[in-house]
């Protein structure tokens, strides 16, 4: 397996400042949004394996449940479930939502991953989320790609009650996507509730709330990996 190419731990970057590298890495560059899901989701299936297959050696099949919202963040979620099943893992999604919500290019992975026979179980009535709930207790990675470095403000339901859900998983390995579902980036503050993370996987650099140490018990062991989106590019007033 290629040694992916991680970016400074001590970088941070705002919110903000992370959809600044996207726009000019999409907009200028001409890179396509699709890419950088892609390189963002391979590249955190490739973490996902090296800790699963660490944990669970002796298993021939391990089980990984990843939980998607409809944005960009459950994108990623749904090529980390894609470069898992190539890889010989028992996959199941859940979508938070209906897939006529997706955004465009989490519908493009989500159609994808729905071909190649991973279920996606949608988690709209709580007899659907009472089902899920029961398969995350007996997974051994439970993967949060549920809301991004956009969110802010409080949780509100049916959100709020999945991540309780969540949270009260025991055995499991719960990677969060980005950042930890609930938890505000530039404030490292939960919004009322938010995933509490064994390990975050986090793109372009650190996030600066990551810092904040209410963050801590949220965020647990941060990775920063690449999109392939440059980071020498202008801010407003900064220079990254």
């Amino acid at each position: 397996m290629p040694k992916r190419r991680t970016i400074h731990k001590k970088l941070r970057l705002t919110a903000a400042q992370c959809r600044a590298v996207d726009q000019y890495a999409i907009q200028t560059l001409g890179i396509p949004g699709l890419v950088l899901m892609e390189n963002a989701g391979r590249n955190a299936a490739d973490l996902i394996e090296k800790w699963a297959r660490h944990e669970h050696a002796a298993s021939a099949r391990i089980a990984v449940s990843i939980v998607c919202g409809r944005g960009n963040n459950g994108g990623d979620g749904f090529v980390i479930a894609r470069h898992l099943a190539l890889r010989g893992f028992e996959v199941h999604t859940d979508l938070l939502g209906e897939p006529v919500g997706l955004s465009a290019d989490a519908a493009v992975n989500c159609a994808i991953v729905r071909k190649l026979s991973v279920p996606v179980q949608e988690l709209n009535e709580p007899a659907q989320v009472d089902k899920a709930a029961r398969r995350w207790r007996r997974s051994a990675v439970l993967v949060d790609a549920l809301l991004g470095t956009g969110f802010a403000g409080a949780v509100r339901e049916p959100l709020a009650g999945i991540i309780r859900r969540i949270i009260a998983v025991r055995g499991a390995l719960v990677v969060a996507v980005d950042v930890p579902s609930g938890l505000n980036a530039d404030t490292g503050e939960p919004g009322g509730v938010a995933i509490k993370a064994d390990r975050t996987i986090t793109f372009l650099a650190e996030k600066v709330g990551f810092a904040r140490p209410e963050a801590r018990a949220y965020v647990g062991r941060v990775t920063v990996v690449d999109i392939g989106a440059p980071l020498a590019c202008h801010f407003t007033g900064s220079r990254v």
